[in-house]
């Protein structure tokens, strides 16, 4: 990029990360209710940015209402883009709000897109000598790039100049429109060619420079890609048209109005307050909530009162206070994290906002205080625990009910799991662990367990960890866990379907997944131990065949020697490469070159039998617990968007069922002595959801009829009879039917059908069509 000494100017892209905001971050709501996820996002990006590029001028660009100039030269532009989310559109104006009292200039321009106006301000500015930083996440502003114009997308602070244009779509920044015209564009619904993608594009540019010269020698390119190209080349000058960002827009300003100017405090407290965005309140000096706030972030007093529980006479101080609470915030300390091993050091209690208590019973260190015995704690306090109808509220209570059980305890009472509050309001949020929501929601910093256990080797185990630094960590969980679930409880109470949801499924669930993970599963360990002996065996020969077909050995396992063989010795094409620069053997690589050739092949069968072998044959015997005599697992309730269980130490959800060794380490599966194993499955769910929501003639029909389903589509796609439909083409229609409800592209597809990417899309294409 040019010389930082010329002026800068920033441009944001605010309808792009005005949606991406949008879906990125959790769902956060203000006091009553109204949606600020995206209003924050937005603002929280254009802040930091400021702050830390310091332009010499800066313009936030919206698109403008209606339409532009593209849908009169296409009726279908954009048509496939559902409308605007209502939970999104109520914060467009708060957001413009928000903006305009940072002092920041807000800008849009009717019968034009956000995109036509950056790209007229930054070639302005380029002929005024300045350089260019144009903050978004849209891939169509990579024709702007130049040796004075880049792109930053703030979500990943990844910066792309004209290189990093050429690494990123294998074409310079002058060849982009051309590029997105073969392509096309499924969310602006730019046509493109049909099964072209980027690899494919680029190859035909870097061969014949643009898109004229594509389409000059469409008569040349062989198979059924020339067929769809040369079918396309009549709309390809529209597709081109469309990609183009418009540098020519009049403009009603110039770059001298995009000037930061003062920022309106008074309108920045009114607003941040009315939002609840505490922290930035804080920052112009107040803190003051409007009276009838209601959420937790400012309830915790600046010193809480955290206390410790070492004698009978204070234990019955609480047992008093618990016992007359409505609810109770409950959390266990303990010396490890698998529920089968872990003793149980402590437990910390809060019924109040600000005021927690931390009970411990085996701080085990030289010179540590004595504590109560877990007999006298439940002397006091075991009605308290036992009981159903004392509500309790923790994060994670499946893990405390667990190992309580182990201790001889039955916890129950379990009402309320800020874990699962979190995750019923936003399944899609990669995290709902406490210390992230309580900073994201509370704008509180929790104590790491690094800070009073140390870090790594010499981390020691919370029973060793001194009770002055102790009580302040663990009573900080449980006072934490009560003011996140009176933060949380208004706005879930407040959505119907996701309250009954709640209620009704995930919180009843706790308790019995505690249970079944207690209970374990039952594993053959011969059956698996002469499993591995076979598998070595296969292993082996497999490894005899590679280095017969190479004429040496080597370390099948080394990607250093493989890329040797691959690329060097046998001259396959290079398919990617990695970030230093190496040919890539990773999986997806040698999937495609398998293709062609039969060497990748080989090395993809020794994986997938090492895989097995290392990770289920070998693995799964060691994981057998020494009390009970079976495999214990965690279920996680809060992990997966689609709301199934997931699995993990051992993962029991992922072992294989495609292939013959999958299906017989799944053998090694067993029942007791007059007990079976029942699988029960809801019959093609999606599917029947999906027809429902579709009204699909066709398939409605197909299921009204009792018919295979799975057949029907693959007689539709394959355009054949039901009764002539193959098991592999059966076998495709499956994998497009579940693989398409949750977006695999068309590589996802290919990749898990062992075909071209090619042929993939044209499944796709005709199952949508």
């Amino acid at each position: 990029m040019a010389s930082k000494k010329k002026p800068l100017l920033i441009l944001v892209d605010g309808s792009s990360y005005l949606y991406r905001a949008f879906h990125a971050l959790p769902p956060l709501t203000n006091r009553s209710g109204q949606p600020t996820g995206a209003v924050y996002g937005v603002v929280r990006m254009v802040r930091k940015l400021i702050e830390q590029e310091q332009p010499d001028r800066v313009a936030v660009i919206f698109d403008a209402k209606g339409k532009n100039f593209r849908h009169e030269m296409y009726e279908e532009y954009k048509a496939n883009r559902p409308p605007m989310p209502d939970d999104l559109q109520v914060q467009i104006e708060p957001l413009h709000q928000l903006i305009n009292a940072l002092g920041v200039p807000l800008k849009s321009v009717e019968g034009v897109e956000a995109d036509d106006v950056i790209g007229t301000l930054a070639q302005a500015a380029v002929a005024k000598n300045h350089r260019v930083l144009i903050s978004t996440g849209d891939k169509d502003m990579a024709q702007l790039v130049n040796e004075d114009v880049a792109l930053v997308n703030t979500m990943n602070n990844m910066f792309t100049d004209v290189d990093g244009v050429l690494e990123k779509f294998g074409v310079m920044p002058k060849q982009i429109i051309d590029f997105l015209a073969l392509t096309g564009d499924k969310a602006d619904n730019i046509p493109g060619v049909p099964g072209v993608g980027p690899k494919t594009a680029s190859k035909w540019l870097k061969q014949y420079e643009n898109l004229p010269g594509v389409i000059n020698n469409a008569h040349q390119i062989k198979g059924k890609v020339g067929e769809k190209l040369r079918a396309a080349v009549e709309q390809l000058p529209l597709s081109y048209e469309l990609a183009t960002i418009k540098c020519d827009v009049n403009l009603e300003f110039c770059l001298d109005d995009l000037q930061l100017a003062e920022r309106d405090d008074e309108t920045l407290k009114n607003l941040y307050s009315e939002l609840d965005f505490t922290t930035w309140l804080n920052e112009l000096g107040s803190n003051s909530i409007k009276p009838d706030d209601s959420s937790v972030s400012n309830n915790k007093s600046d010193q809480p009162d955290y206390q410790v529980i070492l004698s009978k006479k204070e234990l019955k101080v609480w047992g008093k206070k618990l016992k007359q609470a409505k609810l109770i915030a409950f959390d266990t300390e303990t010396d490890s994290l698998d529920y089968m091993e872990a003793n149980l050091v402590g437990m910390s209690f809060a019924v109040t906002a600000g005021e927690a208590a931390y009970l411990p019973i085996k701080h085990d260190y030289e010179g540590a205080p004595s504590q109560l015995t877990l007999a006298e704690i439940l002397k006091e306090l075991g009605d308290v625990l036992h009981d159903p109808d004392k509500a309790k509220v923790g994060h994670n209570l499946k893990y405390d009910q667990s190992v309580l059980a182990r201790n001889g305890v039955a916890f129950a009472g379990i009402q309320h799991d800020t874990m699962l509050e979190s995750y019923v309001m936003n399944s899609t949020a990669s995290r709902h662990d406490l210390d992230t929501l309580c900073e994201l929601y509370l704008n509180h910093k929790n104590i790491k367990f690094e800070e009073v256990a140390g870090k790594g080797a010499k981390q020691i185990t919370f029973n060793q960890v001194p009770l002055d630094q102790a009580v302040d960590y663990a009573a900080e969980d449980a006072d934490m866990s009560l003011q996140l679930h009176e933060h949380f409880w208004p706005r879930l109470s407040s959505k119907e379907q996701q309250l009954k949801l709640y209620r009704d499924i995930e919180i009843p669930m706790v308790s019995v997944l505690s249970t079944v993970e207690r209970n374990g599963v039952l594993i053959d360990a011969k059956l698996l131990e002469k499993q591995g002996k076979e598998l070595s065996r296969q292993i082996e020969k497999l490894k005899k065949n590679t280095f017969e077909m190479v004429g040496q050995e080597f370390n099948l396992d080394s990607p250093k020697q493989l890329q040797k063989i691959l690329f060097e010795q046998l001259e396959l094409p290079v398919i990617r490469k990695t970030p230093k620069g190496q040919p890539s053997t990773a999986e997806d690589v040698l999937q495609e070159l398998a293709h062609e050739y039969e060497f990748p092949q080989l090395i993809l069968n020794y994986r997938s039998l090492s895989k097995l072998k290392s990770t289920y044959v070998d693995k799964l015997p060691g994981q057998i617990c020494e009390s009970t005599g079976r495999v214990h697992t965690s279920y996680h309730q809060a992990v997966a968007s689609t709301g199934r269980l997931s699995s993990t130490n051992p993962n029991l959800q992922n072992i294989p069922i495609r292939t013959e060794e999958g299906r017989r380490i799944r053998q090694a599966f067993v029942a007791p002595d007059n007990h079976v194993l029942l699988a029960a499955d809801y019959s093609q769910i999606e599917l029947r959801i999906m027809a429902h929501l579709s009204q699909d003639e066709r398939l409605t029909a197909a299921f009204n009829r009792g018919e295979d389903v799975h057949r029907a589509t693959a007689a539709e796609v394959f355009n054949v009879s039901v009764d002539d439909v193959s098991g592999e083409q059966r076998r495709a229609a499956k994998a497009i039917n579940f693989g398409l409800i949750y977006g695999m592209s068309a590589f996802g597809l290919a990749k898990q059908l062992g075909i071209h990417r090619g042929a993939a899309q044209e499944y796709v294409d005709l199952y949508f069509e």
